[in-house]
């Protein structure tokens, strides 16, 4: 049996964006509980040099959500036209909102453009994909890395999350 585009991107964006509404939603209960300001979290860095919380949940929308519709598109570049600030609830609403329309998506629609060009577009930069070359090689690793961010950022903030906060939702099961 062979793995379908849906299962490489759809299911996989909704296991690892369902991990970061539930780590989102323990570091703000979290801080709430400690009476801490639940709206400084989405300003968190690990350095100086990097971008706050809040791109690394847009980057995690935009790697899965906005993937899928790179792929109907056949072009995918950085991310743009999301919202810059919002306040925790409002990025937890901006999650539950992406995992939603993700929920929805066809699962035919998604096999049905496998083998299709995606173009990523940055600038003067191209790169030609396949379909699943950019899944598996952009658009997943990118997901994966902002989604570890995320977790790293809260982590370093005492919030007390384990690797299962980190996988979320696990596709179990054999085939019959």
């Amino acid at each position: 049996m062979s793995t379908t585009l849906y299962e490489l991107s759809v299911a996989s964006y909704l296991q690892s964006v369902g991990a970061v509404r539930k780590v989102l939603k323990k570091g703000g209960e979290q801080a709430a509980a400690a009476g801490q300001d639940v709206d400084e979290l989405v300003q968190l860095r690990l350095h100086d040099t990097m971008l706050p919380m809040s791109f690394q949940i847009v980057s995690v929308v935009h790697h899965s959500l906005g993937a899928v519709k790179g792929l109907r598109a056949g072009e995918f570049g950085p991310p743009s036209g999301y919202p810059a600030e919002l306040d925790f609830a409002g990025w937890q609403a901006f999650l539950d909102d992406a995992h939603t329309e993700l929920q929805a998506i066809d699962a035919d629609e998604i096999n049905g453009l496998a083998g299709k060009a995606v173009h990523f577009r940055m600038g003067s930069v191209e790169i030609p994909f396949t379909a699943e070359n950019f899944v598996m090689s952009f658009s997943l690793p990118n997901l994966y890395f902002h989604a570890t961010t995320t977790y790293d950022l809260l982590r370093m903030h005492a919030v007390k999350l384990g690797k299962a906060d980190y996988l979320g939702w696990l596709r179990k099961g054999l085939p019959a």
